[in-house]
Parts: C-alpha cells; sequence; structure tokens
C-alpha cells in the first residue's frame, strides 16, 4: 500500500523503516529542514539532551556511537536519527521543508494537502493521495506559549518573548536580565547555559518538582534504579502482576521507602533546604507531574547565586518602566526583563485533520482515544505513533510500528470494537488517577513504558523471551534485546504468504489498489486535480 506518514521525528523514521521492510510504499512529512523531530535544528535549545542515557535511547538494531558520551546532547540526537534515515533508505522517501496542512477521507484513502514550507516557496500546494496514514508528528509539536497582559508595550520596550524551541543561542541572552519560565528539565537546561552569559538569570516556577540526580548520591547511574523493570514496578499500573503483587501489597512499605529514598538523597546532594527549594509531597508522587532528571550544573548556579530560582511564583504582566522591559511576578516583586524563555510544555494538537476527523478522535475532554496509544477507535485506515511518550521513546515508537506493520498484514487479532473501547476508558482513567491528569491527553505513558511494549509485543505473540525480560528487572532495559521482533514478525508473514499486495486491515475497513500512482483512484484524483487547477495549484505527481 501507499503510505502517508506525517512527523520525521524517531517515531515516523521508525515506522517507515519498519513499513517498507515489508514492502510498502512510503512517504515522510515534515515541515523542518532536518529529520529529528525535537531534535532538530529549528528546535534545539542551548544545552538540551537527552534525559536517558544513549544505550535506553537507542533503536533496537541501530545503536548510538561508540564515541558519544552517556547523555547525547541535542546535535549528536539528530546525526544519529539522520545516520538511521539514511542506513535503512529512507532519505528518498522524505519530503522536508514540507508542511501538511489539511487531511481528510476521500473514498476509502486519504487526501493530504501539503505545501512548500520552505524560507523561499517554490512549490505550490498540492494534493495527494494515500491508502493509510500514520500521524507521527510528536506530543511536543506545539510550544505552550503563555499569553502576558502587557505584551506589546514590553516588546516596545525592546523586551523578547519566547518558547524554549524557539531559543537557539545562548549568544541571545549575553549582558540581558533574562528569565526562565518553568522548572522542568528544559527550563533547567536553558538556566544553565543562559546563566553563564546573562546579567541575571531568573527561574519562575509555578510548581517546584522532584528532580532525579543522573548520577544518585553522584555513583549510582539513575537508569540502575528507575530504566530497569523493576524501576516501573516501584509504580502502581492498571494491573498489578506477579512481583507487582507482591510490592503493591505486603512489600508496599519497602517500595515507598526504595522511592522516596531517592528523594532524601537528592535533597542533600543538590543542598535543596539550604537553596529553599524542597518540593512538596514525596518522591513517589514524581509520577504526577514530570518526571524529570536534575540539570547538570543548575543547582550548583543556584548555590554560587548565578540563578535565582521565584518558587510558587508566575508572572502576571509584562510592562515598560522607565522605557525598560519589565515582568510583573504574583507576589508583586518586579524583575528587569530583557528576555523571557517560556519553557511551560506543550499543546498536543493535529490541526491538519479535518475537524470531523479529529471529533471522532477525542472524548469529551480532548483526550486522544487510541488503543494501544496507536489505533484511533472509530477512524477507519489512520494510525498514531508516538503517542506513548516515555523514558523509552524509540523503543516504544518502534514496537508500535511492528504493531501497526502487523495490523496492515491482517496478523493482528483484534478484539471486538466495544472491548477496546472500554480498554481505552479505562487506560484513559487509570492514568488520570496515576498523574493526577498529567498525561498529556492520554499521549504520556511514563513511567509505563515497558508495560506499553509487553501489551503491544503480546497483541502479536512477538515478546522477548521470558529470561531476557527477568534480566531487565535487574539491569537497565536494553533495547538491542528486541532487534529480533521485526525479522521474527517477517519470518512470519513468509510462512502465512501474506506479501504485497495482499494485505488486509481487521479495524481499517477495505483496501484499495496498493498501485503507487494516486491517478489510479477512478474519479476521486481527477475531482482533485480539477479543484487544483481552478484554486491555481498544482496537483502532486505522488
Amino acid at each position: 500500500m501507499r503510505i502517508g506518514i506525517i512527523g520525521a521525528g524517531v517515531a515516523g523514521l521508525s515506522t517507515a523503516k519498519v513499513l517498507r521492510q515489508i514492502g510498502h510504499d512510503v512517504i515522510v512529512f515534515d515541515r523542518t529542514p532536518d529529520v529529528g523531530g525535537v531534535w532538530s535544528c529549528t528546535r534545539r535549545y542551548p544545552g538540551v539532551s537527552t534525559q536517558s542515557p544513549k544505550a535506553q535511547y537507542s533503536l533496537s538494531d541501530f545503536p548510538m556511537p561508540a564515541d558519544y558520551p552517556e547523555w547525547p546532547n541535542g546535535e549528536q540526537v539528530q546525526s544519529y536519527f539522520a545516520a538511521y534515515a539514511a542506513e535503512f533508505g529512507l532519505d528518498e522517501h522524505l519530503r522536508l521543508n514540507t508542511e501538511v496542512v489539511k487531511v481528510r477521507p476521500a473514498e476509502g484513502c486519504w487526501a493530504v494537502t501539503i505545501r512548500d514550507a520552505s524560507p523561499v516557496p517554490v512549490l505550490a500546494e498540492r494534493t495527494m493521495l494515500f491508502d493509510r496514514l500514520v500521524v507521527a508528528n510528536g506530543v511536543f509539536c506545539e510550544p505552550a506559549l503563555p499569553r502576558y497582559p502587557g505584551l506589546e508595550e514590553f516588546t516596545a520596550a525592546g523586551g523578547r518573548l519566547c518558547a524554549g524551541t524557539e531559543f537557539h543561542d545562548d549568544e541571545e541572552a549575553r549582558g540581558k536580565h533574562t528569565l526562565v519560565v518553568g522548572y522542568g528539565k528544559s527550563a533547567c537546561d536553558v538556566a544553565v547555559a543562559i546563566s553563564q552569559v546573562a546579567t541575571s538569570t531568573d527561574v519562575i516556577a509555578r510548581q517546584v518538582l522532584w528532580k532525579v540526580p543522573r548520577r544518585i548520591a553522584g555513583v549510582l547511574n539513575f537508569k540502575l534504579l528507575l530504566l530497569t523493570r523493576l524501576g516501573e514496578a516501584l509504580f502502581r499500573y492498571r494491573v498489578l502482576r506477579g512481583v507487582e503483587k507482591f510490592l503493591h501489597g505486603p512489600a508496599n512499605g519497602l517500595r515507598r521507602l526504595m522511592i522516596n529514598s531517592i528523594g532524601s538523597v537528592a535533597i542533600r546532594q543538590y543542598g535543596l533546604e539550604e537553596a529553599g527549594l524542597v518540593p512538596r509531597g514525596r518522591m513517589e508522587d514524581i509520577v504526577k507531574g514530570a518526571i524529570g532528571l536534575g540539570t547538570e550544573g543548575f543547582y550548583e548556579g543556584v548555590a554560587n547565586g548565578s540563578i535565582t530560582v521565584h518558587r510558587d511564583q508566575t508572572i502576571v504582566r509584562l510592562f515598560a518602566q522607565d522605557g525598560r522591559p519589565r515582568a510583573e511576578l504574583a507576589d508583586g516583586r518586579v524583575l528587569p526583563a530583557d528576555l523571557v524563555v517560556c519553557a511551560t510544555g506543550f499543546t498536543q494538537a493535529v490541526p491538519f485533520l479535518d475537524p470531523e476527523v479529529e471529533q471522532r478522535l477525542l472524548d469529551e475532554r480532548g483526550n486522544f482515544m487510541l488503543y494501544r496509544q496507536i489505533l484511533p477507535l472509530d477512524v477507519p485506515g489512520l494510525y498514531f505513533n508516538g503517542y506513548n511518550s516515555s523514558f523509552l521513546s524509540p523503543l516504544n515508537a518502534e514496537m508500535a510500528a511492528v504493531w501497526i506493520a502487523a495490523d496492515l498484514a491482517g496478523q493482528l487479532p483484534l478484539p471486538a470494537p466495544e472491548v477496546r473501547r472500554r480498554a481505552v476508558v479505562d487506560q484513559l482513567a487509570f492514568m488520570d488517577v496515576a498523574t493526577d491528569t498529567h498525561h498529556c491527553r492520554g499521549t504520556k505513558i511514563i513511567p509505563f513504558s515497558m508495560h506499553n511494549v509487553d501489551e503491544i509485543l503480546d497483541d502479536l505473540d512477538l515478546n522477548i523471551s521470558r529470561l531476557v525480560r527477568a534480566s531487565h528487572w535487574i539491569n537497565p532495559v536494553n533495547p538491542a534485546a528486541y532487534r529480533r521482533v521485526m525479522p521474527r514478525l517477517l519470518a512470519r508473514l513468509r510462512q502465512t504468504g501474506a506479501g504485497p499486495g495482499r494485505y488486509g486491515d481487521q479495524a481499517s475497513g477495505p483496501v484499495r489498489s496498493r498501485s503507487a500512482d494516486p491517478r489510479s483512484v477512478p474519479g476521486q484524483t481527477e475531482r482533485l486535480l480539477e479543484r487544483s487547477e481552478e484554486s491555481g495549484r498544482h496537483p502532486g505527481r505522488g
């Protein structure tokens, strides 16, 4: 089949690679000039690095270079994904600098309208047709930029307000009074980078969060505690099995002690009491906010005075005073503010989808209703990947791509629609409680990365051996252990005779011709071409 993929981050690239392996024709669209999604040169802020170590942030059959540091920086991660695309022959299937502006169903296929997103557009808007569509635009696609009163006056006085993903060079802060809004990893990363060159660096934190040291007590890599199956099991999942029943039953006191002891170590290691930055609650509540690593140099900056944290505060307005840009905090304090960088999270949106389609995707609260974080309940021919954000996002995305491939090949025995709906509703209800509704509209699964992988692979009867999974209870999860999953699916497809041209989709309705040329669709394409000509646009050639 001809399959369109929206997004060239880790989810889009892994999906393209997997689907190409079983014979599909894919095209990957991304509005940025390079692959990598959040790691694109257009979105990297100074100081950005991975949260997970390089071994855990790798794809199963393509390890990161041995000379990369334990926590690669943004440029290194982008280079890694570019190398992955080249290694698996994806470059010729990429359409970079190409924005998807509209997607709508069109007589058994999908009509995707695109436009040139390069700095100097040279191509007209055009429409292409696809048998199936995978949305992989990521859960960090659009920064949430606060709307502050007085912005116009503030800007006129020379002030600048921007999102963290729009701040690309710390030299922009040299000699300036700078405010960083937020307290997640991005905010702390930016604050450290800015503090090296700015006149002042103030962090405005609505809520002070727990931070996990990269090396606990300066020695133990956090992956040995939290990136194991045991570490994940310390947090209660929707269904408890095996050791989890023991941990959340007779050993519940020990379980809580194991988690909260990390908090006690963090307080001492970071000097939080002296800095007045001990978070409220306990470390075990970290799942209800943002699970983040402590940024190297952040608390050292707080201690030496190069970074000032205003906890439990927000900016209530921006304004000008004596011709200089200022920011007023909720407690009435006024700070000089030449530059305000907002690392205040993201809004998850699919603005290109037809409104009727989008309405069928969401529940009454705007949560994405996706079975296994992949399959809409009531939109045939559409899949999502990357809507399972976790500490092990590459592995989760790669295994979701395998799940999609199996479904396209008719090798996925899906439960009845009402059973799938109940599973989605139950999962959202559980995440509401587990994360205090901080699950990004149903797209964040932290800390339950491996539960998601297990559910996906158990659906396919392709999970790795129990012995290897048992080893991951005490050792960090190794994505390389999953490198044989896709070859096993390919072998199954050969054995069953399911090959190109014979794919079916139990969840997505009938499959039309797999011809790669959209002009082979009688009637539909002609109408699309007519509309393009009438509007002065050029249709895609496919």
